[in-house]
């Protein structure tokens, strides 16, 4: 007989929902609110501007629109640089090149797993010294841990050049008590189906310049001039929210500390349970942060290990357990082979060893704590029996 609770599929980060999202749906359907645009999208980019501490929001249909608006209003265009952190997926850096510039990828330092100052610091200063400073820099916050934002922050300043916080996965983490996406001149969020709180699929781009959010707003739907006939004088996107999905980011947004609880909470287990295994190393969180440890990312040390990151991965996936490995950086994407890249250390590259190193362990919100045991205990006792097999060897 089978054992149907063993077999069921543990996902990475499936979406959760609150129970109270029908209501704003249905109040869609009532009023005909179903297109873009609506009370509920109103409301959405109000509540998030208030939760984040800015002063103006713009929802969007993905966190990828958002970078792009982003980017446009701050004058990218084709010859350009745009500077960007390495160790992220690639959506933070595909609208670079929907510009027509050309992103330069910056190394992750240990600390946070996010981009380094000491690599940024030497990609000014060459840029600097060689008269082209870039139009901007991507900082990214990697799974729901804030960046070094002071030292990022004050070598932005000091090159004055603009920074956007790519908050995709860190909604409702904080850097010394101010909460993530509220630094730099724009800050965007995700609320893609595996994300903290979901939209189904949308974004969010968040600024205290409220002018650049209304220009957002324009951009985002087709640049319509103020006419009574479709006039164009501007390039455009048809990059809104409906109100259908922006109900439900409302109901969403509304539990979000209790998803940032239970993740912390699951991210916590896993640490008091495999901590112990000395090749293991979990993703650290920077002295005066909050993560809301969207997924629990951990290393296993290639010099101590029994097995490898892709190894574990495998043995989870035949035993019905999604994990991921760590994202693969920008710089060693085929897409981006010829583009440059600074890293942290002189002759080493800090990302390049998370990815080989890392792996995403299953970490959504409404996972039970029987998954949880289960994902811990497959791991120890693949382990062992590996540790076994080297001995007999």
């Amino acid at each position: 007989m089978v054992n149907t609770a063993v077999q069921k599929r543990i996902y990475l980060s499936s979406p959760h929902m609150s129970g109270n999202e029908q209501k704003y749906i249905n109040e869609a359907f009532e009023t005909n609110w179903i297109a873009p645009l609506g009370p509920n999208v109103d409301a959405f980019e109000k509540e998030i501007a208030a939760y984040t501490g800015v002063n103006e929001a713009a929802a969007v249909s993905s966190g990828t629109a958002a970078i792009h608006l982003a980017l446009s209003l701050l004058g990218v265009e084709k010859g350009d640089t745009v500077f960007c952190s390495t160790l992220t997926f690639i959506a933070s850096a595909n609208p670079i090149l929907y510009l027509g510039a050309e992103p330069v990828f910056i190394d992750s330092e240990p600390e946070t797993w996010n981009m380094s100052p000491i690599a940024l610091e030497k990609a000014l200063r060459e840029a600097d010294s060689n008269g082209k400073l870039p139009k901007a820099v991507i900082v990214v916050n990697l799974y729901g841990q804030s960046a070094k934002m002071d030292e990022l922050t004050a070598l932005c300043e000091q090159y004055d050049v603009p920074m956007i916080e790519d908050a995709a996965e860190s909604l409702g983490s904080s850097y010394k008590g101010k909460p993530s996406g509220s630094f730099g001149q724009f800050g965007i969020f995700s609320f893609n189906g595996n994300k903290i709180i979901t939209t189904s699929g949308g974004g969010m781009l968040v600024s205290n310049d409220a002018a650049s959010i209304h220009k957002a707003r324009f951009l985002a739907t087709q640049a319509r001039d103020p006419a009574p006939h479709y006039q164009h004088s501007k390039v455009g996107y048809n990059y809104r929210m409906s109100n259908v999905l922006a109900g439900i980011g409302r109901a969403q947004l509304k539990v979000l500390e209790e998803r940032v609880e239970a993740r912390r909470a699951i991210f916590e287990r896993y640490q008091l349970e495999l901590s112990g295994i000395p090749c293991i190393q979990f993703m650290p969180e920077l002295n005066g942060t909050y993560s809301n440890r969207w997924l629990t990312a951990m290393t296993i040390d290639e010099k101590e290990a029994v097995i490898s990151v892709n190894q574990l991965i495998e043995f989870l996936a035949a035993e019905n357990i999604e994990a991921r490995p760590v994202w693969k950086p920008l710089h060693m994407q085929p897409l981006f082979k010829t583009v440059k890249y600074y890293s942290h250390y002189e002759n080493e590259s800090v990302s390049e060893e998370l990815f080989a190193n890392g792996i995403c362990l299953p970490s959504g919100s409404n996972m039970e704590e029987l998954d949880q045991t289960r994902v811990i205990n497959r791991i120890k006792n693949f382990m062992t029996v590996k540790e076994v097999e080297r001995r007999i060897v």
